[in-house]
């Protein structure tokens, strides 16, 4: 599962994969609960690093669909 954050006053975008073992839903959940809190917004990538983001610097939070289902090459369409 992939998860690209938006950060306030940065032209790049913080890109991460997630295990797949997790839902959606529960990303979504734990995302949310994380918004919410006005703190830091925790995530693990699928190679065990913690990423810690201050829920007030972020602009936006897209939850996309696991990696194995991304095309690459010419012709996708």
């Amino acid at each position: 599962m992939d998860v690209r954050i938006g950060i306030s006053q940065t032209p790049k975008e913080l890109e991460i994969e997630l295990d797949e073992d997790r839902t959606r839903a529960e990303i979504l959940e734990k995302l949310t609960e994380d918004l919410a809190s006005d703190g830091v917004m925790t995530l693990t990538d699928k190679h065990g690093k913690t990423i810690l983001v201050p829920v007030a610097k972020i602009a936006y939070v897209e939850v996309g669909a696991a990696t194995a289902s991304r095309r690459v090459g010419f012709g996708n369409s």
